[in-house]
Formats: C-alpha cells, sequence, structure tokens
C-alpha cells in the first residue's frame, strides 16, 4: 500500500500544472457566465527587474469606463524589490487600458487589462518607476506627435530554460543561421504557434501590433508594436510583454529576453530596434532633421547605452547586424550601424530613423523617453560622416 501510495505522488507531482492544457477542463470552467454588473480588472506593472507582475480585481462596469475613473490600488513591495518590509505598500496608478485576451466574455461587455506605474503611499514615483521618467521628457511635446515603432525580439526555450525550440538537448543545430528566417517547414520554424497566439491576443487586447516573424537564430521570434505616439508606445509594449508571457505560460514554454541567449557559437543576438519620427520629419526636408537627431544621439551614445538594456555588451560586438558598443555609427539601409535610415526615407527625403542599438530586455520607456529628450534638446553637436557598408 506504501509503495502504491507513493506512486500515486510521483505520478501527481510529474502532472501537476498540466490540468491547464486539458481544454475540456478549461473549458468547464470558462463556460461560466460573469456577473451582468462587474468585470474583472487585471492590473499589470513593472517590477525592480523590469518583469510585469500582476494582481485581479471586481470592479462595477462604471468604474472601468474610463482609464481616470479606475481606483488606485496597492501591493506588497517589499515581495518586489521596490519597498522594505516595514514599510511595504507601493500604490499602484492605472494609466492605460485594454481589452483582456485571456478572459472573453459573451455579454458584450469586455474583461481589462490595465497597465499601471508605482508610486510611494505620499505620492512620489518609485525609482523603478520609469514611466514617471518618460513623461516628463514628453510633458509639453506634444504638438511634435513623436511616433515610434518597436521591434520586440525575443527566444523561446524548453523548460529547461537551457534549450531553445528547435535546439537538440545539450547541441546545436546542424545548420547555421540563416535558413531560419522569415521561414516556413518543420526544420526551419520554431514557436510559430506561440507567436501567432500572442499576435491574436494583442489584436484583441487593442494593441498596436503591425506584424511578426520568425528570426535569423532557430528559436528566435520578433515581432513590432507601432506606430504610437509618445508615452503610448512604452505603455503598449510592455503590456505586449505581459501578454506574451501569459501566451507562453498557457504553452508552457520559457521565453526571455535576454540580448544574447546563446554566447557560444555564430549566433544573433536580440534587440528591441526602436523606430523614430518627428512631425517634421515626415514633412518636406525631413531627412535633414533626422540626421541632425542622428547627431546629437552619437553625442550623447554612452549615456543611450546605459539605458539601452543589461548584457547589451554580448550583443553589441560589431557582428551579426549589429555595431559595436564603444562606437557611434550612422548609416543608409547599413544594419551595422548605430543608427539605421532606410532607402525609402533617402529617396523621399522625409521619414524616419531606426535606433539598433537597445536591447531586447531594454525599458521602453527609457529608451523612448531618453530618445525623446536627446533630439529635442537644443543643442549645437558636430556632424557625423555616414558609414559606408564596407566599412562596417
Amino acid at each position: 500500500a506504501r509503495t502504491s501510495a507513493l506512486n500515486m505522488v510521483q505520478q501527481l507531482d510529474l502532472k501537476t500544472g498540466q490540468s491547464q492544457l486539458d481544454t475540456a477542463v478549461v473549458d468547464r470552467f470558462n463556460a461560466l457566465p460573469y456577473p451582468d454588473d462587474k468585470v474583472l480588472a487585471e492590473y499589470v506593472w513593472v517590477d525592480a527587474k523590469g518583469e510585469c507582475r500582476s494582481k485581479t480585481r471586481t470592479l462595477p462596469i462604471a468604474r472601468t469606463e474610463a482609464v481616470d475613473k479606475l481606483p488606485r490600488w496597492n501591493f506588497d513591495g517589499s515581495s518586489t524589490d521596490q519597498a522594505p518590509g516595514d514599510d511595504s505598500e507601493v500604490i499602484l496608478r492605472p494609466c492605460r487600458i485594454f481589452k483582456d485576451p485571456f478572459r472573453p466574455r459573451a455579454d458584450g461587455l469586455d474583461n481589462i487589462l490595465v497597465m499601471c506605474d508605482t508610486y510611494t503611499p505620499a505620492g512620489e514615483a518609485l525609482p523603478t518607476n520609469s514611466r514617471a521618467i518618460a513623461a516628463n521628457a514628453f510633458e509639453g511635446k506634444d504638438d511634435e506627435e513623436v511616433w515610434f515603432g518597436l521591434e520586440q525580439e525575443f527566444t523561446l526555450f524548453n523548460l529547461d530554460q537551457r534549450t531553445p525550440l528547435g535546439w537538440p538537448k545539450n547541441g546545436v543545430p546542424n545548420r547555421p543561421q540563416g535558413p531560419y528566417y522569415c521561414a516556413a517547414g518543420p526544420e526551419n520554424s520554431f514557436g510559430r504557434a506561440v507567436t501567432d497566439a500572442m499576435y491574436r491576443c494583442c489584436l484583441y487586447a487593442g494593441i498596436e501590433i503591425s506584424g511578426t516573424n520568425g528570426e535569423v537564430m532557430p528559436g528566435q521570434q520578433e515581432y513590432q508594436v507601432g506606430p504610437c505616439v509618445g508615452i503610448d508606445a512604452g505603455d503598449q509594449l510592455f503590456m505586449s510583454r505581459y501578454i506574451l508571457q501569459r501566451v507562453c505560460e498557457e504553452f508552457q514554454v520559457y521565453c526571455t529576453l535576454h540580448p544574447k541567449p546563446i554566447v557560444e557559437g555564430d549566433w544573433n543576438g536580440a534587440g528591441m530596434h526602436t523606430n523614430v519620427s518627428t512631425k517634421s520629419m515626415r514633412e518636406a526636408g525631413g531627412l535633414d532633421i533626422i540626421k541632425k537627431a542622428i547627431y546629437k544621439l552619437g553625442a550623447k551614445h554612452q549615456e543611450h547605452i546605459a539605458v539601452y538594456g543589461e548584457g547589451n555588451e554580448l550583443r553589441l560586438t560589431g557582428k551579426f547586424e549589429t555595431a559595436s558598443i564603444n562606437d557611434f555609427s550612422f548609416g543608409v539601409a547599413n544594419r551595422g550601424a548605430s543608427v539605421r535610415i532606410g532607402r525609402d526615407t533617402e529617396a523621399e527625403g522625409c521619414g524616419y530613423f531606426e535606433d539598433r542599438r537597445p536591447s531586447s530586455n531594454a525599458d521602453p520607456y527609457l529608451v523612448t523617453g531618453k530618445i525623446m529628450a536627446t533630439i529635442m534638446e537644443d543643442i549645437e553637436v558636430p556632424e557625423i560622416a555616414p558609414l559606408d557598408r564596407a566599412e562596417a
């Protein structure tokens, strides 16, 4: 009897957590109707490590009609490294509402996801509240109508957190990178179902997700968010990351935003290329405005690198479609430069530029806010010669 009980416990351990993958179990509870006068609100915030946390509350419909009607909430900041244990209360301030793709309803109402930032009970922004920092950079500059398009790369692993999807355990693929980029077929594409599910969830939520593609390294994927105006780019990108992690939870795969998850061998890293365009850049003569902005970025290269993500030195080596972390450069259609101007922008004389330096784990609030602060600064900086492709 003891052996039988032990076997039963071992079987339970092996299957614990897998019921969420059994649609019959999940559907049984999802079929229960929601009260017609209440909405579930998932409050999402960014913790001290730049990762998303969340918790749910029930609200009357009237409190969810606009973000300024949502109540503030609180959480235990000592459990997220955002407050000491003897004064642990952190205030959540709602900033942006999205539809909840994980709790759809059939009664014409929507449960919601709420992007929040964090404050002390006295109303001071936490040191980890990067949204407040970005808000200062964007304040008073609505007339610039700055657009951001963020390219979020990520890498999918098995739950051992060691083996990327499509890789043999304790080994490497039998082909170098190249055939996997934007490819189809079981020998080339790994994780498409995860990316497609995330895509649908983001569209449902109201995120301006504009596309996805398989990336150069097997197991690596990318999606794009934007164009978004101002600080909304950070709100949308962080919520998309939260949705990505929730989808990976359902598929039971591990997702990392590390900029260089595989350091041995000739494999690309992962970035968050940031496309930027102000109103004046999109108008006639905008190319000159773009170049002046790029010169300013070059003058503050190290300041930007400091907020462009952890571990970025492993990625920005001057190889694998990157520029060196130590040097600033720009070029037309040059993916080996720090900043790239597209061929269409050059030909039309206006458009946008792409900052290729931010890493995949970079904070989008800090990145967009820092770019905004730099390109709007009224300073004279020296011109920079474009980097010829042969020099990259």
